[in-house]
């Protein structure tokens, strides 16, 4: 079958990756054409737009960047009546997905949604959208199938894809000794700084965290870099900082890491199932902040995923306002408290069991096959 599937930002490109791995197991005859990243394409994705020409944060951002963004949009129609899909597979990025999903539904082209928006922390209507646009949405948080419930929406949760996903990665990495020779590291325990994907993630997050490099001296910085980011622009940001700079290694640098700095989104949640005490940073254009608070759930207390699910404060959420060196410095102390660290681990384990499943995308890739064969077009 032929397959086109959108994914808008780097985790949506590995779980996108996962998924289509899963596809070709269960359809022989797939072929995916698609908006992704590396991982995709390494899947057999013939790529049409990488993610990093997708990924605008924030509400000012969209909004100098609309008329490329609705230039995408057009295109992409164009491209999917074009190439006449078996299925439509959008994951996360809802901001153009979902005017996509509406989209298709009128062109009678099957539409599967693979990760939820998060319409439990606002914009609830758009839960609407996905009730009359999409046959199936496959959820991977725990509450979010009784939340689509109440509001009259079917939807399959078999677990948290990262579990499963993550559980493979950690047979694959290295010994401590040997991740610590390949990036010319020395035996200091380590702080791995993730300051996220994207462009302006590196330019107003990573100049603060690095502040905080000298009130750790027994400890090694080591900074995780993706290749979809110009190598310069890390470079000339810790020019004059004593940090590491590694790329494309980031699980086995949360595996052996004691601390983490680490930029809200899926990566704090892929350090706390490899058990990475950290401290989840956020900031953003103070316009877009502002408009955040006014649309944001009230009654949502947290940002981080890991609190969410657990609700509970388990990691600090360093946002806007709070988001300084001298509060990471303080937070980061805190976690080697002894009893800090062992509450820590013991709410991880809690996570981990709320989450754990196997085989996540070999059942999303199972249905969706299912539902095709058994209901053609």
């Amino acid at each position: 079958m032929n397959y086109y599937v959108i994914a808008g930002e780097a985790s949506g490109d590995l779980h996108g990756a996962h998924l289509l791995k899963a596809l070709k197991q269960v359809d022989a005859t797939a072929r995916f054409r698609g908006w992704g990243g590396d991982l995709m394409q390494a899947q057999g994705a013939e790529l049409v737009k990488h993610y990093q020409q997708l990924a605008f944060m924030g509400f000012v951002e969209v909004a100098m960047h609309l008329r490329t963004i609705l230039k995408n949009i057009k295109f992409c129609k164009q491209d999917i009546l074009a190439h006449k899909p078996d299925a439509l597979i959008l994951i996360d990025y809802p901001g153009f997905n979902l005017r996509i999903a509406q989209w298709a539904k009128q062109q009678h082209i099957r539409v599967f949604y693979y990760i939820s928006p998060t319409v439990w922390a606002w914009k609830e209507n758009r839960s609407r959208i996905i009730k009359n646009s999409v046959e199936r949405l496959y959820t991977i948080l725990p509450f979010e199938k009784s939340f689509y419930a109440k509001r009259g929406v079917e939807v399959d949760y078999f677990g948290h894809p990262l579990s499963d996903i993550l559980k493979k990665e950690q047979a694959q990495i290295s010994n401590r000794e040997t991740f610590l020779n390949k990036h010319h590291l020395s035996e200091k325990p380590i702080i791995a700084v993730l300051p996220g994907s994207r462009v302006q993630e590196i330019k107003k997050m990573l100049p603060v965290m690095l502040q905080v490099i000298p009130h750790f001296p027994q400890y090694q910085f080591v900074l995780g870099g993706t290749q979809a980011l110009p190598r310069d622009l890390y470079q000339n940001t810790i020019k004059g900082h004593n940090i590491h700079l590694i790329f494309n290694d980031t699980y086995a640098l949360m595996h052996h890491a004691e601390l983490g700095i680490i930029k809200s989104g899926t990566s704090s949640l892929e350090a706390a199932l490899f058990k990475l005490p950290h401290v989840v940073c956020y900031t953003a254009n103070a316009l877009s902040y502002a408009i955040a608070k006014q649309v944001v759930n009230k009654e949502l207390k947290y940002i981080s995923l890991v609190n969410l699910i657990l609700n509970k404060p388990v990691v600090a959420e360093l946002i806007q306002g709070d988001f300084s060196s001298e509060k990471m410095v303080l937070e980061l102390k805190k976690m080697q408290e002894t009893d800090k660290s062992y509450q820590i681990s013991h709410d991880y384990n809690l996570l981990e069991n709320l989450l754990q499943d196997e085989n996540i995308s070999t059942k999303i890739a199972a249905d969706i096959t299912t539902r095709l064969r058994e209901k053609p077009c």
